[in-house]
């Protein structure tokens, strides 16, 4: 069982107070459920990003696995890591999906669950997905260490071909914060000018850009394997439902964290 590990620090540890913080995220959005195969969704605190990510999760269709790409912040594990744990927050138990899991034996994708032990890039999105479905899903959580391009491309194809021969329905979600402490102007500029090739689906051009500018995404190599694996499925179209800072938050501009809400369908 991987037990929660930022409950308390992300997002609360009591249920009926996630219940309601989820609840004050939510609340401004409605539930409008499209056929939609990927999403980025950022993983800060709830108090600052929680609000953004509704706005992705509130256009989620039902499916029977989420695919969850997260970086890896901690630096344990292998660089490609797969957790077949149950995943358990103050909501309840969620199941992973075995049966695509053993689909990815012999691939670039490792069986590991020390990666996941205190990352929490995956881990705060989970609450959302229980918020919409209840506990009627399951998840297939991978968190990278290794975001280069070509290997984001591959894990993305590969996951792609086993969630096709599964026969499942499967969405594909990226976990990624854009921007770390810089300017609220600056961070303005620098991630939509990253966002345009998120939304051009131009995965060469997203790394070409990430680079150019030097943007502190976190999660670049997440966002590129989910683009890569909703290409697979025939994605032709993202938008940007969703864009803030933490600034708009706290009020403080000198230095903030920029998040995002995408769609690819």
């Amino acid at each position: 069982m991987r037990q929660t590990t930022v409950a308390g620090q992300f997002y609360p540890l009591n249920t009926k107070n996630l219940k309601k913080e989820l609840g004050r995220c939510f609340k401004e959005v409605a539930i409008s459920e499209r056929q939609l195969l990927g999403a980025v969704v950022p993983h800060a605190g709830y108090t600052y990003s929680g609000e953004v990510a509704a706005h992705a999760y509130a256009l989620l269709p039902k499916a029977d696995t989420y695919v969850l790409f997260g970086p890896n912040h901690t630096g344990y594990g292998t660089p490609v890591a797969l957790s077949q744990d149950m995943w358990s927050t103050p909501l309840g138990v969620i199941e992973t999906d075995r049966d695509i899991g053993k689909l990815l034996a012999g691939t670039i994708i490792d069986f590991d669950e020390l990666a996941h032990h205190f990352e929490h890039s995956i881990e705060v999105q989970i609450p959302f997905l229980q918020h919409r479905f209840g506990s009627d899903f399951r998840i297939l959580p991978i968190c990278m260490g290794l975001q280069d391009e070509e290997t984001a491309v591959e894990v993305g194809k590969e996951v792609a071909r086993a969630a096709r021969e599964s026969g499942k329905k499967v969405v594909f979600i990226a976990s990624s914060d854009f921007t770390h402490y810089q300017p609220a102007s600056v961070a303005r500029e620098n991630d939509h000018y990253l966002i345009e090739a998120i939304l051009r689906m131009d995965i060469p051009g997203f790394y070409r850009r990430r680079e150019e500018r030097n943007i502190s995404a976190c999660g670049f190599g997440p966002i590129a394997a989910m683009l890569s694996a909703t290409i697979e499925f025939g994605a032709k179209h993202a938008s940007l439902i969703k864009y803030a800072t933490s600034g708009d938050v706290t009020g403080d501009m000198s230095g903030v964290v920029g998040y995002a809400a995408i769609t690819v369908e």
